[in-house]
Parts: C-alpha cells; sequence; structure tokens
C-alpha cells in the first residue's frame, strides 16, 4: 500500500524540524517500512541521542513504537486519512494485532 507509507513518510517528517540547540533526522528504511525522527543537541553534545517518534507498517496497520511529543502522530495520521482502528499505539499499551511480522 504505497499510499499508507507516503502518508506515514510524511507525518513523520513533520516532526524533523530544528529547534534551539538541537538538530533532528529523519530516518527512513523504505524496504521494513519504518519512519522515525531522531534528536540530538547540537552543536555541543549534553544527552544521548533520543527517538522523537518511530511508526512502522505491517500489513495495513501502522505501528507507532515510539512518540514522545505533545503533538501525537496519531492524531496527524487520522487528519491524514488513516482510520484509528489501522493504527496501533504501542508505546501506549494498545495490544498488536494478530498479523504476520509483528
Amino acid at each position: 500500500m504505497g499510499g499508507l507509507a507516503e502518508i506515514v513518510k510524511k507525518e513523520a517528517s513533520w516532526y524533523a524540524s530544528g529547534g534551539f540547540n538541537l538538530k533532528s533526522f529523519l530516518l527512513t528504511d523504505e524496504r521494513q517500512q519504518i519512519y522515525a525522527v531522531n534528536v540530538i543537541d547540537y552543536p555541543k553534545r549534553k544527552r544521548p541521542a533520543g527517538v522523537v517518534v518511530l511508526a512502522r507498517i505491517v500489513g495495513d496497520t501502522v505501528i507507532i513504537e515510539e512518540d514522545r511529543t505533545d503533538r501525537p502522530l496519531v492524531e496527524r495520521l487520522i487528519a491524514a486519512g488513516i482510520p484509528r482502528e489501522k493504527i496501533i499505539c504501542a508505546y501506549a499499551g494498545d495490544a498488536y494485532p494478530d498479523i504476520q511480522s509483528v
């Protein structure tokens, strides 16, 4: 489902914006359909790098493994047209569906 991957990638990339003394990077693995944003202190490192959001696609389901934002990725995905029942918020305790390769 190419459209689903494009939506998830686009919405995840929204979180890849810099901030004061921070640099963020969109990380993608198109083959495994994994989309994440990582953040580092910049220009001087004081803390380890951290994951901001991480989502992956399994079949026609989006699994959000991590979301450390105050503007949840799940809300952006729903607004972009992905039905809530096709989104698993694993970081919040949603149960994984009975799908292969979870």
